[in-house]
Formats: C-alpha cells, sequence, structure tokens
C-alpha cells in the first residue's frame, strides 16, 4: 500500500504527465529584449534608443534552498546611437535602477558598445545583449538577473540563420590592479540552437549551452584563497507545434544539465553533478501554461536560481546539502502589448518540493510593465 507521502508524489507526477500532453522551458520574455543592431537605412542617423522596466517579484518562499523577499522598483536604459556606417553602430549611455523603499540610487553604470553587423553574424564589444538574451534555462541562468545584474561587459558574437542560431560571449565581472586584496573574475559561455525541422506549423531543434567562471589572478595578495574554475552545461530536444485560433502554440522543451568543479583545490560540497529539467506548455490568448520538472543529484550552478541547487545559499541556511532534489511546478504568465512599445507581463509560479511536501505549496508571483522604443535625432552631415 502506499503512504500518505507516496501517494502524494504518484499524484503529483501524474498530473505533471497529464498537463505535459496538454502544453516550453521559458516564457516568452522577447519583450524584455534590448537589441540594438546597425542598420543601412538609418546610416549617418543620431537616435536616441529608450528601454525602461518596472517590475514587483515577490517569492513567498519559506524554504532552505531560496529566500524569501520581495523587489520592487524600475531600471531606465536611455542610450544615444551614432549608425556609423551601414555595418556599424556605435551607442553610449547609462543604466540605471532604482528599489523603491531605498534612499537613493540603487545601482548606476555606464554603458558603451561598438557593433558590427553583417548578413547573419553581429560582433559587440563593450555592453552585451546578455543575460536574460543568451537564452539559458533557468537552472543555469536565473530569470531573477533581468533585475539585479543585467549588465554585462566584454565580447560577444552572434549567429543568427534560418536553422542555426549562436551566441558566444566573454564577460570580464571583476578586474584587478596590482597588490589588490581581490580574485579577478571572468565568465564566459555559448548558446546554440540547430533546427532539424522549421516549417510554419512544426519545429524541432537541439539546444546546447554551457557557461564557464573562472576566479584567480596572478597580480593579487590573496595567495591563500586557490584558484577555482566551474562549469554548468545543457542539452536536449524541443518539439513545438503553432496552431491558428485560440491556442497559439503546443510544445516541450527538455534538457540534461551538468556541473563539474574544474578547479585543481577542490573545496566545494559536491565535484560534480547533474539535473534533468523537463518542460511541457502551451501559449493562448488567455496565456502561458507551463509544467516543468527538476531532478538534481549534486547540482551547483554557476547563474541559475538557487532553488534548483544542492547547496543552499539562504541567509540562515547557508551552506546546507541536499544531494537529490525534486521540484514540480505549474507557471502561468499573461503578456501583452498594452500600447504600442509598452508591455506587460504578469506571471504567478506555484511549485512544490517533491522532498518536502509537508512544507506544503510555495510560489513567487511577478508583475512587470516594458517600455521601449527607438527616436531619431538628428542626421550628421558629411
Amino acid at each position: 500500500m502506499f503512504t500518505d507521502l507516496g501517494l502524494k508524489k504518484t499524484l503529483l507526477f501524474l498530473a505533471a504527465l497529464f498537463i505535459s500532453h496538454l502544453a516550453s522551458a521559458q516564457f516568452n520574455q522577447s519583450a524584455f529584449e534590448n537589441r540594438i543592431r546597425p542598420d543601412s537605412s538609418l546610416t549617418n542617423e543620431v537616435h536616441l534608443s529608450f528601454y525602461n522596466l518596472n517590475y514587483v517579484r515577490n517569492y513567498e518562499y519559506t524554504n532552505d534552498f531560496h529566500d524569501g523577499y520581495t523587489m520592487y522598483g524600475t531600471q531606465l536604459q536611455p542610450q544615444i546611437v551614432y549608425y556609423a556606417h551601414p555595418n556599424l553602430a556605435i551607442t553610449a549611455g547609462a543604466f540605471i535602477r532604482k528599489d523603491f523603499g531605498r534612499n537613493g540610487i540603487s545601482d548606476a553604470k555606464p554603458l558603451f558598445s561598438l557593433k558590427y553587423h553583417k548578413r547573419n553574424l553581429t560582433l559587440i564589444f563593450g555592453s552585451l545583449e546578455g543575460g536574460i538574451q543568451h537564452k539559458y534555462i533557468e537552472p543555469l541562468y536565473d530569470f531573477e538577473r533581468i533585475i539585479t545584474t543585467p549588465i554585462e561587459y566584454g565580447t560577444q558574437l552572434l549567429v543568427e540563420r534560418k536553422k542555426f542560431n549562436l551566441d558566444a560571449w566573454i564577460a570580464w565581472q571583476k578586474m584587478i590592479y596590482l597588490g589588490e586584496a581581490a580574485k579577478e573574475e571572468i565568465i564566459g559561455g555559448l548558446s546554440t540552437e540547430s533546427f532539424l525541422v522549421k516549417t510554419d506549423d512544426w519545429k524541432l531543434s537541439i539546444p546546447a549551452q554551457f557557461l564557464a567562471f573562472h576566479q584567480g589572478g596572478q597580480i593579487d595578495i590573496l595567495k591563500e584563497i586557490p584558484i577555482s574554475t566551474l562549469f554548468n552545461g545543457a542539452t536536449g530536444f524541443k518539439v513545438h507545434r503553432t496552431f491558428a485560433g485560440n491556442v497559439k502554440r503546443v510544445y516541450t522543451d527538455n534538457y540534461i544539465a551538468v556541473y563539474k568543479d574544474f578547479s585543481p583545490d577542490k573545496r566545494r560540497a559536491y565535484q560534480g553533478g547533474f539535473g534533468l529539467w523537463l518542460n511541457a506548455g502551451v501559449e493562448s490568448k488567455w496565456g502561458s501554461l507551463v509544467a516543468s520538472y527538476w531532478k538534481g543529484n549534486n547540482f551547483i550552478s554557476i547563474k541559475g536560481m538557487p532553488l534548483y541547487e544542492s547547496v543552499s545559499s539562504n541567509l540562515y541556511t547557508n551552506g546546507l546539502k541536499q544531494s537529490s532534489r525534486n521540484i514540480l511546478s505549474l507557471r502561468y504568465a499573461y503578456q501583452n502589448e498594452l500600447v504600442p512599445n509598452l508591455y506587460l507581463d504578469v506571471r504567478f509560479e506555484p511549485h512544490i518540493d517533491l522532498d518536502h511536501t509537508d512544507k506544503q505549496l510555495q510560489f513567487n508571483h511577478s508583475f512587470f510593465l516594458t517600455y521601449k522604443q527607438n527616436f531619431k535625432l538628428f542626421k550628421v552631415k558629411k
């Protein structure tokens, strides 16, 4: 006979299977993207690119792996864009973040980039088209970083073809000067998607992505802290079916994720691990519904959502280990362009930790308003 716990797990698993027959690893994030590219029709023109993200993200969590807290505020990214050549754009601007409930500006950074684009290739040096625009799965890259750390500086190569996309990038997170009491930090990665089938109705693709993090250096004074090198990767398959009518798309995105510690002196709780990230969803005029299941084993993430890790980074349970993690979630999002250039995104994302069902249902919910538009200022006379 089943125990109560065994029965709960069985019912939840069957529910997930049922939903998967109805219903992606992630919601449509295009409204959050802020991409500026050279444009031959705008050569010698100067434009103002304006991007504004307003956010409320609240975690009603009481678990040992992800703290419960609320983020509420606004971001601005105004940039001057000079379309210097049909294949070249130069941008300069600022990133400003204001968290409500605190005095002053929460974060401010300069933005500068040089962007070369020809046919299917884009090369960027400076502030990258980074963050969630890399399109990593959530166990590898936390969606919350759109609020906390959206700006990356480095070099990026983008290839966008009909049946193949590539995003290769490297970002300098912490640069040090001679004799500093700090370690330099660098991170980079690769995200690709190869389409085996791509028609108006069907898409079958093989995604592959990885992140690598290195902390070290030869000119710091912290010689007692060893070099650290970490790796996260994921691959799998995606099947999407598009429809005309109220139901727009049905799809399933499934990945196996890996973690490996390549540090010479291994000091972390686990030196290697893996996870299964299974998703099924449906998009309709009433919103998007996604069922997700995470099965992790000794998994540590470089930039991923803490909920999926096997080692806690919580305030009061920091360092707590749980080798096996089993998370089942059913997430809903409503996304709509309210007026031209103004995008609404509302999310409700409950989950159950199948290893701790006594803590019952937990959830986070979000509200986003994004405004982005490009304004022509003047044309440079030659």
